[in-house]
């Protein structure tokens, strides 16, 4: 029996709330709807760290920040500047200085499938360094230079070509991934595709939008997400506003996520017209949360500063449909991004020698309409030396070393509002939760590497983990204006 095609479609900074299916009525998101009722919707999914680049860095290797060392979203390292020709006065590269392989020693699901016999290609961003190289098994390759970019002025890597695109950024991945799908479908060999749209991530000026899209957002009275005082730890990550400037932001971070959603609409019309939806299984979701208001913040992990572990930065949506092996329904399981390894591999039938080294576990027998074996179902994530663990009915945020920490019952206070760390009636709780985490570090993380000794503030990492400690300057040192 032939392997079965993967494709994983995945959003950037798309919360969990942005869906229709999800209980927004406020956003248009025709083709996820449609997805979400041929497969299996997850309301309790996690990323790994609540920002792009760490987030996709664990996906990839199933590992966490504290062992691949990307402990922030990547200033530089993307492209080498000496080798820009033309490009390399442009402003965009200012932070660059060489191409750095941030995930060069790290063995990826790419890699084992590619091994196995899988035709691998990337279509969109893929912001873990050195962009104008195929790594880890892909064979076709189609990024973005920096890593982040606008919706049109994007910098594209076509194979060994880098230039500027006037195009709409979102149709040109998905022209791109339309393309590669056609090519793969016509070889024996199966095909693993990736398609990393840069949506919805800002701007979310109207210029930055097609008018057609935009304007299906006219009258619409945003009332799906919460109108907050700003948050007195919001910092200038993303932006951020009241009153009409929030209903505006609002209405291009939905028309990023409709026009997405078009997008797919196109990819899973290709696939039923090929007759490759029995054959292939499709996997959406985002790489990180996001708070568009939630809590008075704008931005996920990093749109405060301490950094940020609130539900809304790191519940990530998670879709997964395979016509005539997985039944239509919601899970309420709690799984992680790093779940996401073990099971894409036991879906393709490959061992994972290196699978105890890992945290997660296959979720395949839930995508089966089975439960998962008994096991202790906890969630961590940390984003530098901001670490969470979170159970069905609580959550421990400790920030290494000096805090502020919290706790939550989630029980009778679903939206995190009560911080009950300093409550002497949670002691108990609160000292075995503590316990755990640093238990579950311990075990996982790489010393060399370790988060709570990394200067993560949010604002981006210049170079490998690490290296500060030897009294270089790999972070950027932004702690003035960081406030609003």
């Amino acid at each position: 029996m032939k392997k079965p095609n993967i494709i994983m479609i995945l959003a950037d900074d798309m919360g969990a709330w942005a869906m229709r299916c999800a209980g927004n009525g406020d956003i248009i998101t025709d083709n996820l709807d449609r997805l979400a009722a041929s497969g299996m919707r997850f309301d309790d999914f996690f990323c790994v760290s609540p920002v792009c680049s760490p987030a996709r860095a664990s996906i990839l290797t199933g590992t966490i920040p504290s062992v691949h060392g990307v402990h922030d979203w990547l200033r530089s390292g993307n492209l080498d500047r000496d080798k820009l020709g033309d490009l390399a006065g442009d402003v965009y590269y200012k932070d660059e200085k060489e191409a750095i392989r941030y995930l060069e020693h790290h063995e990826c699901y790419s890699d084992l499938l590619a091994a196995a016999g899988y035709s691998c290609a990337l279509c969109g961003k893929w912001h873990l360094g050195d962009s104008r190289k195929k790594q880890h098994g892909f064979s076709r390759w189609f990024t973005i230079g920096r890593g982040g970019c606008g919706y049109y002025r994007a910098d594209i890597v076509d194979g060994d070509r880098l230039y500027i695109s006037d195009e709409y950024v979102t149709d040109t991945i998905t022209d791109k991934a339309l393309g590669f799908l056609d090519e793969l479908s016509q070889e024996d060999a199966p095909f693993y595709l990736s398609v990393h749209y840069t949506s919805p991530h800002s701007p979310w000026d109207e210029d930055q939008h097609p008018v057609d899209v935009y304007s299906r957002y006219d009258g619409c009275s945003f009332s799906a997400t919460p109108d907050l005082p700003l948050n007195k730890h919001q910092v200038k990550s993303a932006p951020y506003g009241e009153g009409e400037e929030r209903k505006r932001l609002l209405r291009g971070y939905y028309s990023a996520i409709t026009a997405m959603d078009e997008g797919i609409g196109k990819i899973l019309s290709s696939l039923e017209d090929k007759g490759l939806q029995e054959d292939t299984i499709v996997i959406f979701s985002s790489d990180n949360g996001m708070n568009m208001g939630h809590h008075g913040i704008w931005g996920k992990g990093n749109g405060t500063f301490p950094l940020n572990m609130y539900d809304t930065s790191v519940k990530v949506p998670m879709i997964i449909s395979w016509k005539g092996h997985i039944a239509p329904r919601v899970s309420h399981t709690m799984l992680s991004h790093y779940d996401l390894f073990p099971t894409i591999l036991e879906i393709a039938g490959i061992e994972d020698r290196n699978g105890d080294k890992r945290p997660g576990h296959s979720f395949l027998p839930v995508l089966q309409g089975s439960e998962m074996p008994a096991r202790d179902v906890v969630v961590f994530d940390e984003y530098g030396p901001t670490r969470m663990i979170r159970t069905a009915q609580a959550k421990l945020v400790y920030r290494y070393p000096y805090g502020p920490h919290e706790l939550y019952d989630l029980t009778e206070d679903p939206d995190e509002d009560n911080n009950l760390f300093d409550d002497v009636r949670y002691a108990g709780l609160k000292a075995k939760l503590l316990e755990r985490l640093e238990s579950w570090f311990l075990e996982y993380a790489d010393p060399a590497v370790d988060g709570t000794r990394e200067a993560v503030t949010g604002f981006g990492q210049l170079g490998k983990a690490g290296v500060f400690r030897k009294g270089e300057d790999s972070y950027c040192p932004i702690l003035d204006e960081l406030f609003v």
